[in-house]
C-alpha cells in the first residue's frame, strides 16, 4: 500500500530471508506521508469498534457458523470448505462486484505469490487455496481507486486493516471496495521457509515448476511438481508445523488482529477438536468457520446461502476456541509481549479498540510471564 500511495518514491523488494519490504528511493510528498502513516498496519491497526457483541479474541460477531461451498469439486480443491472462493463467486455472479482482487501462485516463482484481478468464477477458483508466503495485494491500490470498477478484496487481516484505515481518509475506498474478506492468519513465513519445505521433500527450489501449499483434501498436502510431471508431497502437520511456522516474521507474533476483525466476512479452518480440544489434522471433507461481521457481510452471506452457493450451520461462538486455540493464545499473550518490547526499548503498533487488555485475562500468569521473558530474550539476542 505504501509503495502504491507514494508512487515512484517507494519500491517493493524481496529482502532476506525472503520477505517483501518497502524501500524509499525518492522524496515522499506530505500527502502521501499522511496517508501512509494513517493506514500502515505496522504503525496502527484498524480498531474493531464498540459494538455490543465483540469478543476479545474473535472480534465483532454477527453470524457465526461453519459451512462449505455446495460445489464438491471446489470444496475438495480449496484449503478447507471453499467458503471464501464460493462467496467471491457469488459476489461476481450476483453483480455485487465487478472483479476480485486476490492472491495466487506466482507464474515465475512457484513458491511465491502474485496479485491478480479475477472477473469470472473460473479465475477466482484458479486462485483457491492457502498461500503461506509473502504477498502484497495492495501494491496497486491507487490505480484501483482511480477507476470505476467495484472490487471484492480478499487478503490477510493486516491487508484489510490497511484498506479500512485508508478508507477513513479516502472516500473512494468504500466506493471501489464494497466487499472485503479476510482469513484467520497464523503469520507470514519467509520464502526461505518455503524453500526449506521443498528441500525436505527431496527437491531443490529451481527444479520446482508448480507448488501448492494445501488443497485437494482437508487439510490437504503440500505438493512440489517438477517439469517432467513428477511430484513430492508433505502433510500439513509437517509442512506448517515442522517448517513454515518456524519462519514466521516477528511482526506476526505481536499481531493484535489475526482474525480479520474489520473484514466484512472472515473465514478459517473449522478444525475438529480431539479430546484435548486441540485441532486434529486428519483428512476429512473441508469445513470452514465463517463469521459475518458487518451489514455488508451479512447480506453477502445470506444471499449466497439463498442462491445455494454455500451451506452453513450455526455455531456457538464458545466453540471457536476448540477450532482455533492458537489464535486465542496469541491474542491473550500480547500484553506480555508488548511489555517485553517496552522494557527493551522497542516499539509496536497502536492497538486502540482491539480489546488487548481484555484478551490478556484469557492467559495464565505463568504463561504470560514466560512469554514476557521469551520475547525480551529474543530482542536482546537480535532475533526480533
Amino acid at each position: 500500500m505504501c509503495a502504491s500511495v507514494a508512487g515512484d518514491a517507494v519500491t517493493l523488494e524481496l529482502a532476506e530471508p525472503g520477505f517483501i519490504r518497502p524501500r524509499q528511493i525518492a522524496t515522499i510528498t506530505a500527502d502521501a506521508e499522511c496517508r501512509i502513516a494513517r493506514a500502515c498496519p505496522g504503525a496502527e491497526v484498524a480498531p474493531w469498534g464498540d459494538g455490543a457483541n465483540v469478543h476479545p479474541a474473535w472480534g465483532p460477531l454477527g453470524t457465526v457458523a461453519t459451512g462449505h461451498t455446495t460445489d464438491d469439486r471446489l470444496r475438495h480443491a480449496a484449503s478447507s470448505g471453499g467458503m471464501i472462493s464460493a462467496l467471491l463467486d457469488h459476489a461476481l455472479t450476483s453483480g455485487t462486484v465487478d472483479a476480485v482482487v486476490q492472491t495466487r501462485a506466482d507464474t515465475i516463482d512457484p513458491v511465491g505469490n502474485m496479485t491478480v484481478i479475477s472477473t469470472s468464477p473460473a479465475e477466482v477458483e484458479a486462485s483457491a487455496g492457502s498461500r503461506y508466503a509473502p504477498s502484497a495485494p495492495l501494491g496497486a491500490v491507487e490505480d484501483l481507486l482511480a477507476g470505476t470498477t467495484r472490487y471484492a478484496f480478499v487478503g490477510k487481516p493486516c491487508d484489510v486493516s490497511a484498506l479500512r484505515q485508508l478508507g477513513t481518509i479516502d472516500p473512494r475506498v468504500a466506493e471501489r471496495f464494497p466487499v472485503m474478506l479476510a482469513f484467520f492468519c497464523g503469520g507470514i513465513p519467509s520464502r526461505a521457509g518455503s524453500h526449506e519445505v521443498v528441500r525436505a521433500m527431496g527437491y531443490q527450489p529451481p527444479e520446482v515448476t508448480a507448488f501448492r501449499y494445501r488443497g485437494n483434501g482437508w487439510p490437504g498436502e503440500a505438493r512440489a511438481t517438477r517439469a517432467d510431471g513428477s511430484f513430492a508431497e508433505m502433510n500439513y502437520a509437517d509442512s506448517w508445523g515442522a517448517h513454515l511456522s518456524k519462519h514466521v516474521q516477528f511482526r506476526c507474533k505481536i499481531c493484535p488482529d489475526a482474525v480479520g476483525g474489520v473484514a466484512d466476512i472472515a473465514c478459517a479452518d473449522a478444525w475438529y477438536g480431539g479430546e484435548s480440544g486441540y485441532p486434529q489434522f486428519d483428512e476429512a471433507a473441508g469445513r470452514s468457520l465463517v463469521i459475518a461481521r458487518t451489514p455488508a457481510g451479512e447480506r453477502l452471506l445470506a444471499s449466497a446461502v439463498a442462491a445455494n452457493g454455500v451451506v452453513i450451520e450455526p455455531l456457538d461462538p464458545r466453540e471457536i476456541v476448540l477450532m482455533q486455540p492458537a489464535q486465542q493464545r496469541r491474542k491473550a499473550l500480547l500484553v506480555a509481549r508488548f511489555a517485553a518490547l517496552s522494557v527493551t526499548g522497542q516499539s509496536w503498533p497502536r492497538v486502540h479498540g482491539l480489546r488487548v487488555l481484555q484478551a490478556a485475562r484469557l492467559a495464565s500468569i505463568g504463561l504470560s510471564l514466560r512469554n514476557f521473558l521469551g520475547t525480551a530474550r529474543r530482542v536482546m539476542q537480535g532475533r526480533k
